[in-house]
């Protein structure tokens, strides 16, 4: 089987989710290089490489050299592989002038070496999490609305009945099958984690059939604890629902499909923040 590799440079992973959206590939090479889905750190010899982003860094410029070394062949997927892309806009004399013309923009902003959440350097009142808060939350959080409180978890928002009598074999997948409408999703065989996602979403996703990733973080009984702990958590109400192996359950944990979400499960129990000698965020400070 062919091997291939996908190497990212500054850009948006968005080529990347397309890729994984794909299924055609699979039959036919192996993924051997993709940082944004595997912990793998040496580029192995390859037949096809294919680099989406654009030259950003002189680390962009130095991966590059050295993964087109490896590979039999090169491939520049998407627009700012191609051309540059919105990232460059900048580099464009009209653009360029434009920014300028605001004398207070003459000082452009240094990247920090690391990105951090902004409690490990300033003292923080209030969380709003979610991608994005719904407006009622917002609205919530700047006017102190009283009496206002969002339900525990996205679960008790979603109102799906539980059936007892379903218990699926296996996973469904995120985009497959049909989706009844009054059914818990779990018993359905999809992947849902409303039961532990911290609720005020109105339950959005979940409502119309789309499975909950848990993009409001985690609920109250998870916030002020390890990521473990969570997992643990899930894979108990997996099992007391369905009849899927525990193995598939864990590795669906964790896919591609909950990565860009599960990090806020463990980041409220960061290292920095413990560091810092600042407490750990709690739960009565969280909307």
């Amino acid at each position: 089987m062919k091997q291939f590799a996908v190497l990212q440079l500054s850009g948006c992973s968005g080529c990347e989710v397309s890729l994984l959206n794909a299924e055609e590939w699979m039959d036919k090479y192996k993924l051997a290089y993709m940082p944004l889905v595997a912990s793998v750190y040496d580029l192995p010899p390859v037949d096809v490489l294919l680099v989406s982003g654009s030259l950003g860094s002189d680390e962009d410029l130095y991966n590059l050299q050295h993964a087109v070394r490896k590979a039999k062949k090169v491939v520049a997927v998407g627009t700012c592989a191609i051309s540059g892309g919105v990232a460059h806009l900048g580099d464009r004399d009209e653009v360029r002038r434009l920014f300028l013309t605001q004398h207070e923009r003459f000082h452009l902003p240094r990247l920090l070496p690391k990105s951090r959440p902004i409690d490990s350097r300033v003292a923080v009142d209030c969380y709003l999490p979610g991608c994005p808060p719904t407006p009622e939350l917002v609205i919530a959080a700047l006017f102190e609305t009283p009496g206002f409180k969002a339900a525990s978890t996205v679960c008790q928002e979603c109102g799906r009945r539980k059936a007892r009598e379903m218990r699926p074999s296996h996973l469904v997948g995120f985009m497959k099958g049909e989706v009844q409408s009054e059914i818990c999703l779990i018993n359905q065989g999809y992947l849902c984690i409303g039961v532990s996602t911290r609720g005020g979403c109105r339950a959005i996703c979940t409502r119309a059939g789309y499975p909950c990733v848990g993009c409001r973080g985690p609920s109250d009984a998870f916030i002020e604890k390890e990521s473990q702990t969570w997992f643990t958590s899930i894979q108990r109400v997996f099992t007391s629902m369905t009849d899927v192996p525990p193995e598939e359950i864990e590795a669906e944990l964790h896919s591609p499909q909950l990565a860009m979400f599960l990090f806020q499960f463990s980041d409220y129990a960061s290292d920095p923040l413990v560091e810092s000698g600042k407490s750990v965020r709690v739960k009565e400070r969280i909307l």
